[in-house]
């Protein structure tokens, strides 16, 4: 925190985004936070990248999908989605929850349990923003300040300890 009324600096990044996503109302808003974009055809339609956190971001809008979801090509969309990026979350933009929204949610969870999908549902453009960025935020964190492995190890080794697990909970638990 800053001291005598001073502002604490505002993190500012790089994020590569979709061309399709040129006009859209994220894109000025992230800018107006001074956070440098850039666009390209090569990135998937829809798709935000912070390449400093290693994260990716979908926006999927249930509007822009035709009745039936297997028509839309959005389970094989999401699939590439997840191969290629490892840290990816779906921002699924449903600003009510109808039936609809629902049954493309529990689609969309049953389908990629398991995976490394996150999905965040978003119900405005304020709320996209926020989300990429404090995900994105805390990744680069991680990334950056990530102890050595034998660390981890020594830390989870003595919290069990500290705990008093016997050695084995302490292996039953995972955290040794």
């Amino acid at each position: 925190m800053a001291a005598n009324g001073e502002t604490a600096p505002q993190w500012k990044t790089t994020i590569i985004a979709s061309s399709s996503l040129r006009n859209h109302d994220t894109n000025r808003m992230l800018s107006a936070q001074q956070h440098r974009i850039r666009f390209s055809d090569s990135v998937e339609s829809g798709v935000f990248i912070f390449p400093l956190s290693g994260t990716a971001f979908l926006l999927v809008d249930p509007q822009d999908l035709p009745e039936r979801l297997e028509e839309s090509g959005l389970i094989e969309r999401i699939n590439t989605f997840v191969q290629v990026h490892r840290n990816s979350f779906l921002l699924l933009f449903a600003p009510f929850n109808g039936t609809r929204e629902m049954e493309i949610f529990t689609v969309i969870q049953h389908r990629f349990f398991g995976s490394n999908l996150r999905i965040l549902p978003v119900r405005n453009n304020a709320e996209i923003v926020k989300g990429m960025l404090t995900v994105a935020k805390a990744s680069v964190f991680f990334v950056i300040y990530r102890p050595p492995v034998s660390l981890m190890l020594t830390v989870s080794a003595i919290g069990c300890f500290w705990l008093g697990l016997t050695s084995l909970k302490a292996v039953l638990c995972g955290r040794c």
